[in-house]
């Protein structure tokens, strides 16, 4: 199984990209074949049709969509804006879905969330999954939130409460099997 895994945040820092990591490690550990990827390193104008129908799609959205189209399934951790999906996610998902054929239709997704507050992003995970739900991405039923992220991992970025860890990693297993992928 082949897992694309990101953060829906390009703050260098962020507790979402250290949330993905760690999904992504606790992956391989089962035996999938992940890879990380930072939206820095797929930069995309904000959408505008305009710019679409003078120079197309971006090649960030072009590389993306590779990476994208090459994975069985996705992983994304998102962070919360005023309760919903932050804007860089939702324009990387709007220029995903100018792409013929939109490489994010039929592949599945686990979402999670990192938020320093105490709800741990929960609220932008259920504004997250309708538009890729309307792209034909088939999300995930179950979610994690992670709560006060910033004091959460150490200084690898791994998770340092146990009931977290294993909460993350009870969830992975469900879903690569949900997948298809033999735990």
């Amino acid at each position: 199984m082949k897992l694309l895994v990101f953060a829906g945040s390009l703050r260098m820092d962020s507790c979402n990209k250290k949330f993905a990591r760690e999904a992504a490690r606790l992956a391989q550990e089962a035996g999938a074949q992940v890879e990380f990827v930072d939206l820095r390193d797929y930069p995309m104008p904000v959408y505008d049709g305009d710019i679409e129908t003078a120079s197309g799609i971006p090649e960030g959205t072009r590389r993306l969509g590779e990476k994208i189209k090459a994975a069985d399934a996705l992983i994304i951790s998102t962070p919360e804006y005023n309760g919903s999906i932050p804007g860089i996610l939702k324009n990387v998902v709007d220029w995903l879905s100018r792409e013929k054929p939109v490489s994010l239709a039929g592949k599945h997704l686990l979402l999670l969330a990192a938020s320093p507050g105490a709800l741990g992003g929960t609220r932008s995970l259920w504004h997250t999954r309708q538009p890729f739900e309307v792209l034909g991405v088939h999300v995930f039923p179950s979610m994690q939130g992670l709560p006060n992220a910033y004091e959460a991992f150490d200084a690898q970025g791994r998770l340092k409460e146990q009931k977290p860890l294993e909460n993350l990693r009870k969830l992975l297993g469900q879903f690569m099997q949900h997948t298809g992928f033999k735990v």
